[in-house]
């Protein structure tokens, strides 16, 4: 069961528009749940220049396959010209845990 879900990496430029993309993406059941990490420090190569950003980090919990959907979406609200989208999936996890995903994803 575990193979079919997955975790969701995505940095936001705010902690207003990871909260927003957070709570549309709850909503429309995308992800069952979206943790934000405020404050991480992002080092990375953008216009030929090492760029330093204070940014949020979303954590999301989904499935494979409601990933197409989530990032398209994601591409929609964004802000950056190239967000960070990036899955990872989920190999082992808590039985009641994973239940409980695909319970709500499932729920409409």
């Amino acid at each position: 069961m575990a193979a079919e879900y997955c975790v969701g990496l995505i940095t936001t430029g705010s902690r207003e528009e990871a909260e927003r993309i957070a709570e549309a993406l709850v909503h429309r059941r995308l992800a069952a749940c979206v943790t934000l990490v405020p404050e991480v420090a992002s080092v990375y190569w953008w216009e030929g220049r090492v760029v330093r950003d204070r940014e949020t980090l979303l954590l999301v919990k989904t499935s494979r396959a409601k990933w197409p959907a989530l990032m398209a979406a994601v591409r929609q609200w964004h802000s950056y010209q190239i967000p960070e989208i990036i899955a990872l999936p989920i190999v082992e996890g808590s039985a009641s845990y994973l239940q409980w995903l695909e319970q709500t994803l499932a729920e409409s």
